[in-house]
């Protein structure tokens, strides 16, 4: 498995978005940018007010952090920083959904590692 770690500060977003590699899912959208010399996958989790109020926003981070642990950690490319924007069917689409949403994502940006993540 990737390491993940997380991307906090507003220009670290704003980077991933400037590479205007992204993909629109039900359940997401996926920004992807590639670090040169990185050997980890970054990942920064939004959700705007058009989810919901406070606590369905919250909800929707935390169902998609849990679904970026799940895949990100075992088939995204490492050296790459990753946004996961929430949307409205985030907070009711069922979990598995969500995951194959992120794996779709991850294949059609091209930051898809086929080899599961078992080589560190």
């Amino acid at each position: 498995m990737t390491k993940i770690a997380r991307l906090k500060r507003r220009v670290e977003f704003l980077a991933v978005a400037a590479s205007r590699r992204k993909y629109v899912t039900p359940g997401l959208i996926l920004q992807a940018a590639p670090r040169a010399g990185a050997n980890t996958a970054r990942v920064g989790l939004t959700a705007s007010k058009k989810v919901g109020i406070a606590v369905a926003r919250n909800r929707a981070r935390r169902r998609l952090r849990a679904a970026a642990e799940h895949v990100i950690g075992r088939h995204g490319a490492p050296g790459h920083d990753f946004v996961l924007i929430a949307r409205t069917a985030t907070l009711t689409r069922p979990f598995d959904a969500l995951l194959g949403d992120i794996e779709a994502a991850l294949k059609q940006v091209g930051a898809y590692r086929t080899d599961g993540g078992d080589a560190s």
